[in-house]
This record gives structure tokens, C-alpha cells and sequence, in this order.
């Protein structure tokens, strides 16, 4: 499978993940949505932030899934795994208010991380809040 991740551009992360700063990918739930459960290593996963085209892949080198998370659990996985999340170290406690109120988180190792030429895509009949697309073939959605 391959997978679009859209990104909220006012956080940065696109920039983070070609410059290797950012080496996960990670998604907080409260009910399960995609990826869980949808995505595995060796899969290539397109970002791209809100409102811009299509730039960058990676491959995914390994997944983790947490479940039944408590503000505890929440802290402790920012405290592992923020710094290579992309989130820096005196931002860890205004993630962890967005995020302690979560039930499922699910982690995406990235490797590889390359700039590609710019696409647009075409998100009809996925919906217009979808954040994570799964398709067996991205060129399906290129416009």
C-alpha cells in the first residue's frame, strides 16, 4: 500500500522529515483511524502539508501501536520518542496537552526521506478532514 499524510503546515514537520531532524511520524487517536492497522514497513508513505502539493516520500522502516493510553503512557512516549518525532525538547509539554487526552497512538519510522517533484492530489470521497490517505497506488489521486 501507499499512503498520503497530510501535515498541518503551521507545525513545520515537512522541512523536519527531509532534513532527518523528524524520523517518526506519529498519530494521536481517540477512536482508531488510519494508519492503525493499515500500514507496514516497507510501505511508502507521500507527505505533503495542508494546502500544498505533494513533496516528499519515505519508506517505513518499523511501526509501533499503543493502545489504551493514559496521560502517564502519553508523557512517557513523548519523553522516548518527541526528540525523533520532530518535536523539540521544551515543546514536549505543549504536545503533551494535545495529545494526554488520547487513547491509541501509532508511531511510523521513516527512512529515506527524498524531495520529489510536486504533485497535487485529489482527496474526493475521502473526505475533506482526512488527514491520512491509504491507496494501493498514489497515482490513483494524483490530479
Amino acid at each position: 500500500m501507499e499512503h498520503l499524510a497530510i501535515m498541518r503546515k503551521s507545525w513545520g514537520l515537512t522541512d523536519k522529515i527531509l532534513s532527518g531532524q523528524k524520523k517518526i511520524e506519529s498519530r494521536w487517536y481517540s477512536i482508531k483511524y488510519k494508519p492503525w492497522n493499515a500500514i507496514a514497513k516497507g510501505e511508502v508513505i507521500y507527505f505533503k502539508d495542508s494546502g500544498e502539493p505533494v513533496r516528499i516520500k519515505a519508506e517505513v522502516s518499523k511501526v509501533i501501536q499503543f493502545t489504551d493510553l493514559n496521560p502517564n503512557r502519553v508523557r512517557e512516549i513523548l519523553d522516548e520518542y518527541g526528540e525523533d518525532d520532530g518535536i523539540e525538547q521544551g515543546k514536549i509539554p505543549e504536545f503533551f496537552e494535545r495529545f494526554k487526552g488520547k487513547k491509541y497512538c501509532v508511531l511510523v519510522f521513516l527512512k529515506n526521506p527524498t524531495e520529489i517533484k510536486p504533485f497535487k492530489i485529489d482527496k474526493a470521497g475521502f473526505g475533506t478532514m482526512s488527514a491520512w490517505i491509504t491507496v494501493d497506488d498514489i497515482s490513483k489521486i494524483k490530479k
